[in-house]
């Protein structure tokens, strides 16, 4: 069996940013894994080259103590939404997952735009390929 060779990794911090809890998170080349759970353990794993956009969002809490949460929005169907609660260092995370996700879409020779395309809302288009919804038509009279 292959030993998975992670870029970073990390556990949900809790109040004062200790690792106290059972959520752990990896990232490889071209994946993000959250292990969950110590009795009963749910995995969940994301390829990177499906990922559409990433944010940061901090509390005050998370402020005082140099924590963060990234979540990551994906065009895959069973988990479109995966979050990395209460990690350290969140801007860098999110910068080294867009570098990665970047690399893994040059991997795959996967466009922007290609990723538009599986957009989850039925409304949204992208003919021309700009990466920008096009304006729907204007109604009949």
């Amino acid at each position: 069996m292959r030993k998975i060779k992670y870029v970073w990794q990390d556990r949900k911090r809790t109040f004062l940013g200790l690792p106290l809890s059972f959520t752990k998170y990896m990232l490889t080349e071209d994946r993000l894994f959250v292990e969950k759970g110590f009795l009963n353990s749910t995995y969940d794993e994301e390829n990177l080259y499906r990922v559409r956009d990433v944010r940061v969002t901090r509390n005050l809490g998370q402020k005082l103590f140099g924590l963060g949460t990234v979540t990551v929005f994906s065009t895959d169907a069973s988990n479109g939404e995966t979050v990395l609660k209460s990690i350290k260092h969140p801007i860098e995370v999110k910068e080294e997952i867009v570098r990665l996700v970047e690399a893994a879409r040059k991997k795959h020779n996967i466009r922007a735009s290609e990723m538009l395309m599986d957009h989850p809302d039925p409304h949204f288009c992208d003919h021309d390929g700009d990466g920008m919804p096009d304006m729907p038509p204007p109604p009949m009279p």
